[in-house]
Order: C-alpha cells, then structure tokens, then sequence
C-alpha cells in the first residue's frame, strides 16, 4: 500500500512548461544547469526550456544526433529490404545496408532508449514558439524541447532493422549453403 504522500506525488499534474534558469551562483554553474535539466526531464513537462546556451547547444546536438541514427536506421533497413527484393543476388548492394540498420539501431537502443531526452524534440517553429507564451524567459536564445511520443518510433525503427537484418541472414544462408 502506498503512503498519503506517494498518493499526494501521483495526484500532482506535471506542469506544461518547465524553465532551466540561467543563474550564475557560483562555481559549477554548468554542472548546476546540467542537474536542473536532469530534475526537469524526470518531471516530463510538455515543454522544457534551456536559457543556458551551452548547455541547450549540447542538449540539442545529443537530440540530432539520436535523431540522425534512427533515420539511418530505418533508410538503411528499407534499402536493404528493397535491395535484397531487386537484386538478390548482389550481396554488396544490401548486405552493407542491413549491417548498418542493425548497428544503429544497437547503438540507438543501448544510448538513447533508456535516456529520458530522448522523449524530446527541439521546437524551431517559429509560430509553435509564439505559441507556447514564454515571456518569463530572459535568455535571447532559449532551445525549447517539446515532448513528443516516440513509442511508434522506437518500434518502426526496431522492426525495419530486426527485420532488414533477419533478410541478409537469410539471404546470405542461401547463398553460401
């Protein structure tokens, strides 16, 4: 049975818009912005923004570069597929494709899956910025991170490379058997 103040903790909405302030208190200030970033993605607002440039630079970067793997794991997968459908017998024209899929569906799964940004996206869409009424803000350059689901993702990007891998396996069965 949970205690009254667990059940408080459950009952208690998460606000939509969390703000990681750039205060200056000190030494550590970057380490101070880096466990406020922390303390914010464990809440999971709708919205969280970054005034410290540096810190929403490199938060940024992390973001796009999780990006940029599941892209080049689902665009390699499919041209594996189509390429072992097209030209089976061509092994150089799929395989490599599917090895890639597999390997950035790896490393996407052991760095970003468990990672709470990873639920983030950067918001660069002026009109959705207007939108979201951050007059409280004071850096000149905030990055916005909106949460969006990424279940879908995760499993079209698992499927497409599972998959694209299980065909070369195949595949190469036939050919050297």
């Amino acid at each position: 049975m949970s205690s009254p103040t667990e059940q408080e903790e459950s009952r208690t909405p998460t606000p939509d818009v969390l703000v990681v302030r750039e205060v200056y208190d000190g030494n550590g200030a970057h380490e101070q912005f880096a466990l406020e970033l922390e303390r914010c993605l464990e809440v999971g607002p709708n919205t969280i923004v970054i005034e410290p440039a540096a810190l929403g630079d490199e938060t940024a970067r992390w973001i796009a570069f999780g990006n940029c793997l599941h892209k080049t794991s689902v665009l390699a997968g499919f041209g594996s597929l189509f390429g072992a459908w097209a030209a089976p017998d061509r092994l150089l024209a799929w395989a490599p494709l599917g090895t890639l899929s597999l390997a950035c569906t790896a490393m996407y799964t052991a760095s970003w899956q468990f990672d709470p940004c990873c639920q983030y996206q950067v918001e660069l869409d002026s009109g959705r910025l207007s939108r979201l009424m951050l007059e409280s803000v004071v850096s000149s350059t905030p990055v916005v991170l909106v949460r969006r689901e990424d279940g879908r993702r995760k499993v079209l990007h698992s499927s497409v490379s599972l998959l694209a891998g299980a065909l070369c396996l195949y595949r190469l069965y036939h050919i050297y058997k």
